[in-house]
């Protein structure tokens, strides 16, 4: 079982021009041609939320489905975090991860295939991040050994800072993705558990992307069913 999961950062859609433009964040992806997709900042920050990337113009112009994680009728997804899969991917199951913290935080749960995908955007003070992947350790249990955790992990060092994940993920960074102006560090990550083996990787620097959001895109193409060493960090 192969495929390919990226993780954008969309900042609600808002490019650095300053037009919200979530066409161009759809352009993006369907360049990138991810099998899975998890996306932070899916929706705006006030009010109950409303989507940046209205789900009809995902139906429209791309071959993804949103999975169904928002609680209401006019979210993406749920603290802003959301899960696109491409049409004919079965998604099992969906679940909602409680995070700590002094600011509104979440993670999202999918079940595709044999695979669980987490997507998330950690918190901005290292030792909350350090409770929020705790609570996420604790929610996914047993499954870790299939399930990858990809996001906006806010950690300005890509040697340390995801102690908690270390025992039972792998944790990867693509490579320098923010800001997209003058790309200095490697805020957004991917945590594989032992049962999944990266194939390849990198970060999307070119063309729209580079304007589109404060974040370049990340992605990995990933096999499922082969053990890999823990604990290391790529």
């Amino acid at each position: 079982m192969q495929l390919k999961i990226a993780s954008y950062n969309v900042r609600k859609a808002v490019g650095l021009d300053r037009r919200r433009d979530p066409a161009r964040i759809l352009n993006i992806l369907n360049d990138i041609g991810a099998d899975i997709v998890t996306l932070q900042e899916a929706d705006r920050r006030l009010g109950a939320r409303p989507t940046a990337i209205p789900r009809a113009l995902i139906e429209r112009e791309t071959d993804y489905a949103v999975v169904e994680l928002a609680k209401n009728e006019v979210s993406l997804g749920w603290h802003g975090n959301a899960v696109l899969v491409r049409r004919g991917l079965e998604v099992a199951s969906t679940r909602h991860i409680e995070l700590p913290g002094l600011e509104p935080r979440g993670a999202v749960f999918a079940r595709v295939g044999r695979l669980s995908i987490v997507g998330t955007h950690l918190g901005l003070m290292r030792r909350w991040r350090h409770r929020q992947m705790n609570a996420i350790l604790s929610h996914i249990g047993p499954d870790a050994r299939s399930t990858i955790i990809a996001g906006d992990f806010n950690e300005w060092s890509d040697i340390r800072g995801c102690e908690p994940w270390t025992d039972a993920f792998t944790i990867l960074y693509p490579g320098r993705s923010f800001p997209t102006r003058r790309p200095v560090a490697s805020l957004d990550g991917i945590a594989h558990g032992c049962d999944v083996s990266v194939c390849d990787h990198g970060v999307v620097t070119s063309g729209p992307a580079r304007v589109a959001s404060d974040h370049y895109p990340i992605w990995a193409t990933v096999r499922l069913g082969e053990s890999v060493p823990r604990g290391s960090v790529l």
